[in-house]
C-alpha cells in the first residue's frame, strides 16, 4: 500500500457520497483499490470511501461485518454504507503509522503498533467471533502459543496513532479471524522494514515486541512469514 503519486480518477459513487464536498485520493493497495478522504484532507477527513475493481469487490464486502462485530470492542471505522466494490466509512481520529510524520520517529511508532496489536487481541473474544482463520493461514498452522483474534493484515499502515503517537485504532479488517497471535506479529514486524529505515539487524522489530510484552518467537514468525509470502 502506499501514498497515491499522480492523478487518481474519483469514481462516480464517491462523487456522489462526497455530495459537493473536497475528496482527496489517499491510499493505494497492491491489488487497485483507492482509498479517498471525503472532507478536508487526509490529516482532518471526516468520512472515507475505499474502492476496489471489480475482480475484488469480494474483499470489501467481507470486511463490512467485520468491522461492524470489531467495532463493539475496539477502535475501528464506523460503517456508513456499502455497495459492490466500495466501503463508506466513517473517519477515526489519528493518522496512519506510515505517515511522514513518523517516518523519523518509526521507534514511536513501532511501540504504537505492538501496543495496538496487544489491545485489539485482548480486547476481541475468540469464543464470539463469527469468523474463521484470516485467509492466508494455512488449515494446518502449528498449534498456536495464543489464539486470539488477529487483525489479519497487521502491516504497519493499518495502525492509526494520535499526534502525541499513542495507539488510535485499527483499518482495514477484511481478513480479520482467528488464529495464532503470532500470525499478527509476524506480519507487523516484517513491515517495518518496508516503511521505516532500519536500526540494526533486526530494525524496530525489538521495540514493537516490547510494547506487545513478548520475546521474539523466530520459529514461528519465520512460519508466519513463509505463509503470507
Amino acid at each position: 500500500m502506499t501514498f497515491p503519486t499522480g492523478p487518481v480518477k474519483v469514481p462516480d459513487v464517491v462523487a456522489r457520497i462526497a455530495a459537493g464536498r473536497g475528496v482527496e485520493p489517499v491510499w493505494v493497495n497492491e491489488l487497485g483499490g483507492v482509498t479517498f478522504a471525503v472532507g478536508t484532507g487526509f490529516a482532518a477527513a471526516v468520512e472515507y470511501v475505499k474502492v476496489h475493481p471489480d475482480e475484488h469487490a469480494d474483499l470489501l464486502a467481507a470486511e463490512v461485518p467485520r468491522l461492524r462485530w470489531a467495532r463493539r470492542f475496539t477502535a475501528v471505522p464506523e460503517v456508513l454504507g456499502s455497495g459492490p466494490g466500495w466501503l463508506h466509512t466513517a473517519a477515526l481520529a489519528g493518522r496512519t503509522a506510515v505517515d511522514p510524520r513518523w517516518v523519523d520517529a518509526a521507534d514511536v511508532a513501532a511501540r504504537a503498533i505492538g501496543t495496538g496489536l496487544r489491545h485489539l487481541h485482548d480486547a476481541l473474544p475468540v469464543a464470539d467471533c463469527p469468523f474463521g482463520r484470516p485467509s492466508w493461514v494455512p488449515a494446518d498452522a502449528p498449534e498456536p502459543d495464543r489464539l486470539v483474534v488477529c487483525h489479519g493484515d497487521a502491516c504497519a499502515p493499518n495502525t492509526l496513532m494520535t499526534d502525541d503517537g499513542t495507539f488510535a485504532g485499527h483499518v482495514d479488517l477484511g481478513d480479520l479471524g482467528v488464529a495464532d497471535r503470532w500470525a499478527d506479529l509476524a506480519i507487523a514486524t516484517m513491515s517495518l522494514d518496508w516503511n521505516y529505515p532500519t536500526d540494526g539487524p533486526d530494525g524496530f522489530a525489538a521495540v514493537l515486541l516490547d510494547a506487545y510484552g513478548v520475546t521474539a518467537d523466530t520459529e514461528r514468525m519465520a512460519y508466519y512469514r513463509r505463509a503470507w509470502d
